[in-house]
Formats: C-alpha cells, sequence, structure tokens
C-alpha cells in the first residue's frame, strides 16, 4: 500500500506533463493553422483598388508637449501596388501648397516628388531620405507611400494579446527586399474582430525599436474599417504625432493629371494654396 501511495505523485505528475505538452502542442497546431499573409490580406483588400479624398490633419507634439496643428487634403488613385497618392497641406500658412507625390509600383520603392511653393519647383525625394521625418511629423516619408502587401513576407507569431479589447494577431512583418525600406521588421497587431491594424512597432536595420504607432477610434467607412485616430510616437526622441482624419469619400473620380510630377505644381499646388 505504501509503495503504491509513493508512486502516485510521480503518475499525477507524469500526467500534468503530458497534458501541458499535448496543450502546447495543440496551441502550436492552432497558430500555424492560421496564414499571417491572409490576415493581412483581409486588411489591404477592404480599400484594394479604390479612390479615395480625404481631409486630415497631423497633431505634432514636441518632447515638451507642445504642439502644432497641420492640415492636409490627401488623394488615392489606381490599383492595389500600382497607386498614386498626394497630400497637399492647406495649413498652417508656412508649409501651405507643400505637396507631396508617391507612385507605387510592384517590386520597387515608391518613387516620390515633393512641391514646395517657396522654390516653385518639383524634385524627387532620394532614397536616403525615405526615413527622415515628413514635415516635421514623427511619420517618415516611408511611411506616407502606401505599402504594397508583396513588399512584405509576413510570420505569426502570438495570438493571445488584446487591445483596446480586441483580441489580436501579432505578426512579424520583414520586407521583401531589405534595400527599398529603412525597417528590419515591423510587428504589427491585427484585430482578429476587424481587419484592422490596431498597433505596431518599427526596427531599424540594428534591430532598435524607433517608431511605435497606436490605432484607435475605429469606424466603418463605404465597407472599409479604418482608424480615425493614430499616434505615431518617436521614443528616442519623446516626440509624437497624431493624425486625424476629418473626412473620407470613396470612390471619388480625381483629375489623374495631379498624379503627376507637372500636374501636382500646376493644378493641385494652386488648389491648396
Amino acid at each position: 500500500m505504501n509503495r503504491r501511495r509513493q508512486k502516485l505523485p510521480c503518475r499525477v505528475l507524469a500526467a500534468s506533463l503530458w497534458v501541458a505538452v499535448v496543450f502546447a502542442a495543440s496551441h502550436a497546431l492552432a497558430q500555424a493553422a492560421v496564414d499571417a499573409r491572409k490576415v493581412m490580406e483581409t486588411v489591404y483588400e477592404q480599400s484594394a483598388g479604390r479612390n479615395f479624398t480625404m481631409k486630415a490633419n497631423f497633431q505634432v507634439f514636441d518632447k515638451q508637449g507642445q504642439s502644432t496643428k497641420k492640415e492636409f487634403t490627401f488623394l488615392r488613385n489606381g490599383a492595389s501596388g500600382e497607386s498614386k497618392t498626394l497630400a497637399a497641406f492647406t495649413a498652417p500658412k508656412e508649409i501651405r501648397g507643400v505637396v507631396l507625390l508617391s507612385v507605387n509600383q510592384h517590386g520597387a520603392a515608391a518613387s516620390q516628388y515633393i512641391y514646395t511653393p517657396a522654390t516653385q519647383r518639383v524634385r524627387s525625394v532620394a532614397q536616403q531620405e525615405r526615413s527622415a521625418k515628413f514635415i516635421g511629423t514623427d511619420f517618415t516619408f516611408e511611411d506616407i507611400a502606401e505599402r504594397a502587401i508583396d513588399d512584405f513576407s509576413y510570420k505569426l507569431i502570438g495570438d493571445t494579446e488584446s487591445i483596446d479589447g480586441h483580441k489580436t494577431y501579432k505578426i512579424e512583418a520583414t520586407p521583401v527586399e531589405q534595400s527599398r525600406s529603412q525597417y528590419r521588421y515591423i510587428y504589427l497587431w491585427v484585430a482578429k474582430d476587424v481587419p484592422v491594424i490596431l498597433f505596431a512597432e518599427y526596427y531599424d536595420s540594428q534591430g532598435n525599436k524607433v517608431r511605435v504607432l497606436h490605432a484607435t477610434t475605429l469606424k466603418k467607412e463605404s465597407g472599409v474599417w479604418g482608424a480615425r485616430h493614430t499616434e505615431m510616437r518617436t521614443p528616442a526622441d519623446g516626440t509624437r504625432t497624431v493624425l486625424t482624419i476629418d473626412a473620407v469619400k470613396f470612390d471619388s473620380q480625381p483629375d489623374e493629371r495631379v498624379f503627376t510630377p507637372q500636374g501636382m505644381m500646376g493644378v493641385l499646388g494652386n488648389s491648396a494654396g
């Protein structure tokens, strides 16, 4: 009898370990069953190929907490992966009329052009400038350009975290071609119940976390889910920028001529000013 009692704890321990192993294996299989790229496709496919016009603003906070507001109009035109986007600033006075054109293309970094009224000319944004802050915000030139889903490879690395009441998939996005991005990898937290990226961490080529994004105030407009407020922080600088979407109109028909270096200067530059 004593010998049986001595063996019982060992059996219980063995059974507990077996349950733990089975649970871990089941959890791993459940994660493997989720295709990270498929998750990202649900995010990208919402607005794929849809044109839109958006009124928005950046609220830029310095490390002392002082803020400035920068208002702009944003236009998108073209098919997914081959789209063109344009941001034209309307306020404040010192940046009124500044326009950024991004021409996106499969298998290559976006070509970007910036028009400044002070110089009355359009210039190309050099590759080395893509990591620079755009118009003094915490968003870089690369962040403003529209990404194509094929620009990155995706790996599921977690599915248990919750953000703002939403259960999420944590996905690692790695540039397919490292030379086309300032980032070594990006961690993305995608909501399971709505196809929106709620949180993101951006890491540079040395593996340092250089930017953090947090999207809130989710809203569905014309069948497309999106965040009305998106905060981008630069931890090293102690600065942050809040992007607020004031109004958006899908399936608009912008004049295609403005999506050229010549058109952005002659058409949208004048209307923005």
